[in-house]
């Protein structure tokens, strides 16, 4: 799960795919990661840990981290959460000579008919409600489309970055 700075939208999708794989009794590994590096280090932004608490997920354990290209060798699937982020991927996919993870935007990705960014909630406190809604059930789709033959995380150790 990318997004910018790895505070927001990603750690929400993280802890909401890790608490999906964990229901469905899906041995994944998911991860979330920012194209930014101004938070590194930093917990996720308190209204993403309270959204998040709300559903019964706990997020405090995470800390934002700027993705590199070793990410795009260890993950088979690497989820932006918008267009820009998903362009700053592709180029960090460019120096890696031959990296095996899917990049894609998650909500094309969970509703094939659609091109839609998750929008950042950072600067509007409602939005964290609307963005937890839908990275849930986008998480939901996209593990239904695995289930169904859709994805395909490599059998050997079913790790998966959103």
């Amino acid at each position: 799960m990318v997004c910018l700075g790895n505070i927001c939208r990603s750690p929400l999708a993280e802890g909401i795919m890790k608490a999906k794989a964990k229901t469905h009794a899906l041995n994944w590994e998911v991860d979330s990661a920012g194209t930014g590096y101004w938070h590194v280090g930093e917990l996720p932004d308190p209204r993403s840990i309270a959204v998040a608490r709300q559903h019964g997920i706990d997020i405090t354990d995470q800390r934002a981290r700027q993705i590199k290209p070793a990410d795009l060798d260890r993950f088979d699937l690497v989820l932006a959460m918008d267009q820009s982020n998903y362009r700053d991927i592709l180029r960090l996919q460019q120096q890696d000579e031959a990296p095996k993870a899917g990049i894609h935007m998650i909500l094309p990705l969970a509703y094939p008919s659609q091109i839609q960014d998750v929008p950042d909630p950072y600067w509007d406190d409602n939005g964290f409600k609307k963005v937890f809604d839908m990275l849930d059930d986008a998480c939901e789709q996209i593990i239904r489309r695995w289930k169904a033959g859709g994805l395909h995380p490599t059998p050997a150790d079913h790790s998966l970055q959103l």
